[in-house]
């Protein structure tokens, strides 16, 4: 699953999408319900041109359907409340759910429904869907590396994820900021997104 800077367009070569899938990935098809606390939906943003701010969303549902054999037929769908959001500061925090970011009283769900997938080769795979902020829909790519598939001590069968991507978040119409006096602005507009995902097979 990726996206970015914007890699919102396949960065594939030709060959790419008809790469072989990972064997062991083969044996999980099946659908699967992403575990929210196991799982990271993070981001990270550059403030005042010199340092990064790093935060995340607590409460989301996920749901994905993997085909091994053919990870084109693969889905994710992600569906995230935006009053959620943490960056380790109340404050700041209070600042992002408000008018000038989220709107979170007018747009409290983020949201993300896949349109399709690939294997890039060997562990690897994108996903493309698209991603809905403040009522605005763009395409969406992010590149995803399967971790593998567990069976937990509760008799859960897991599989894991870990993907990273790019947006401007101008192109959301996230557009507030403020000038430093030193020159350039408070809040980058490139954001850094990452995942860690843990899904549980469905009986």
């Amino acid at each position: 699953m990726g996206i970015f800077g914007r890699k919102n367009e396949s960065t594939a070569t030709p060959d790419a999408a008809a790469a072989p899938a990972n064997p062991d990935l083969a044996a999980v098809t099946g659908d699967y319900t992403v575990d929210p606390a196991h799982t990271t939906l993070g981001f990270v943003a550059r403030h005042a041109m010199v340092t990064n701010v790093k935060g995340g969303f607590s409460d989301f549902t996920g749901s994905l359907h993997l085909d091994g054999s053919d990870p084109a037929k693969s889905t994710a769908s992600f569906d995230v409340q935006m009053a959620s959001i943490s960056t380790g500061n109340d404050d700041r925090d209070g600042h992002l759910k408000s008018a000038d970011f989220f709107k979170i009283d007018e747009f409290p769900t983020m949201t993300f429904r896949s349109t399709s997938a690939e294997s890039l080769g060997g562990d690897d795979y994108r996903i493309t869907g698209d991603l809905t902020i403040l009522g605005t829909t763009r395409p969406l790519s992010i590149d995803l590396e399967f971790n593998g598939v567990a069976k937990d001590p509760f008799g859960n069968e897991r599989v894991g994820f870990e993907g990273k991507t790019e947006i401007l978040r101008s192109d959301w119409g996230l557009t507030w900021n403020a000038a430093l006096e030193t020159g350039g602005v408070l809040i980058s507009d490139k954001i850094k997104l990452n995942f860690d995902i843990s899904a549980i097979k469905e009986a």
